[in-house]
Order: C-alpha cells, then structure tokens, then sequence
C-alpha cells in the first residue's frame, strides 16, 4: 500500500508542477459560469451590439433556472470533455514514450499500483475541477434566476459524474497500448463523438447508453425528475469503468512484459 501512495503522491506532485491544479479547474469554472452570465445580460449584450432598427425592442424569453444550468453542464459536454482528453491524454503513454514508466517498472512496481494510481490521480483533478465549475455555475443561476435545490444540484452533479468518470477510464485504457498522446486524444475524441451521436439519434434504441447520462442529467434539472433508463444507464457506466480499469492492467503489463 505504501508503494501505491508513493506513486499516486508522484502523479500528484507531477500535476502541480505543471500546474494542473490551476489553470483545470480555472478553465472549468469559465466554461461553467459562462453560460448563466451570458444569458442573463443577453438583450444588453445584443444591445450593445447596435445595428437594430430604430426603435425596435428586443424581447427574449427568460430562461428558468433549470435551463440556465443544463446549459452550463452542456458546456462540461463539449468543451469539458475536450479538456479531460487533452489533460489524460498522455498520462501514461508519454511516460511509456519517454521511458520514465520503464525505468519505474524496473523496481518491483506492481503494474496495478502504476495504473491505477495514474487514474486516481487524473479522477481527483477532474472531479475537484468538474465540482468547483458546476457549484459556482449552480450559484451564479441562483444568483441571477432561482435557487434550485442543492440536493438536486448533488444528485446532477453525481449522476452526470459517472459519464465523465467513464470518459477518464477509457482515455487511461487507451494510455495502456497506445503510446502516442495526439492519437489517443483523436481516437478518444472520435469514440466520444460517434457515441453520443447514435445514441442520441437511436435513443430509443440505446436509452441505457452511457452517452445519454448527460440528457437525462439536463431532463432532471428541468423536470426535476429522472427518466427511468438513468438507472440501467449508471449500471452499465459502472461496469464499464471496473472493466476497463482491469483491461488497462492487463494491456499495459502484457506490453511492458513484451
């Protein structure tokens, strides 16, 4: 156990020296309080903009509070996961590239510990950012439009938490047999983006796919109730996330063994 902790206090210290612990969470609390902000001051915002006829009223339906934070957690949708991909995207595989991992694996180091060690690490800088951008969008909506309940803001950030978790394993998975950073992060991205299509597009097909964790974290947030698929959904997201954890392991010391 004390070889874990030393290897996940070395991931730990390696993200504060290039300040992951910094400009992630900043990055995530822009993308967050971005939304709420920016439809709140949307008829000054156009306003400012000029070119209207004279004496034209701009007239906007106010969006509820609801809407207002399912289109902050649409931004964790898009441009979070971009970052998450970016930022996990070498995790393991510039160590591998560059040979750290293998002068590390040279000492009786557990192929386990190293991976998932590298995993937890990456799941605290994402969860902690991830957290730190939903509360302060869920504060700013209150702010601005209405309070939603802070036990269903717990019970969204929970849920839509899984399908970043899974996002996270599966970037890590590829880390294990993959060692070039920029065809993790093209292949990740494109998995991402073909998943969340079909199922969106065949959700009547697919309404256990992890993919539509995120609809209905934004269905519950303005119908403050979840649909009955969530439930199936989380399941297979779990299952998924332990599976492939243990398919890292076992990729990544087949391939340093060969």
């Amino acid at each position: 156990m004390n070889q874990w902790f030393t290897l996940f206090k070395k991931e730990m210290l390696e993200m504060s020296r290039n300040y992951k612990w910094i400009w992630v969470p900043l990055t995530f609390i822009l993308i967050a309080v971005k939304e709420p902000l920016t439809l709140y001051y949307m008829p000054q915002i156009i306003d400012s903009l000029g070119g209207l006829p004279e004496g034209a009223v701009i007239e906007l339906p106010v969006p509820s509070a609801g809407e207002a934070l399912a289109a902050s957690l649409s931004q964790f949708n898009t441009f979070g996961v971009l970052i998450i991909v970016l930022i996990t995207m070498g995790t393991i595989a510039g160590e591998r590239k560059s040979g750290v991992a293998g002068l590390i694996l040279v000492k009786p180091v557990s192929y386990a510990r190293f991976v998932t060690s590298k995993w937890a690490g990456s799941m605290i800088l994402i969860w902690f950012s991830y957290f730190l951008g939903y509360f302060l969008s869920w504060y700013y909506v209150g702010i601005l439009f209405e309070f939603i309940p802070f036990s269903d803001f717990l019970q969204s950030f929970f849920v839509y938490g899984i399908w970043l978790t899974l996002i996270v394993t599966v970037v890590i998975l590829f880390n294990t047999f993959i060692k070039s950073p920029g065809a993790i992060g093209f292949i990740s991205i494109g998995i991402i983006v073909i998943l969340s299509l079909l199922s969106s597009s065949l959700s009547h097909l697919l309404e256990w796919s992890p993919a539509l964790l995120s609809a209905y974290t934004n269905a519950f947030i303005m119908g403050r109730n979840f649909p009955d698929e969530v439930l199936p959904s989380i399941i297979i997201s779990v299952f998924t996330i332990i599976l492939s954890v243990l398919a890292s392991i076992a990729i990544f010391k087949r391939r340093e063994l060969a």
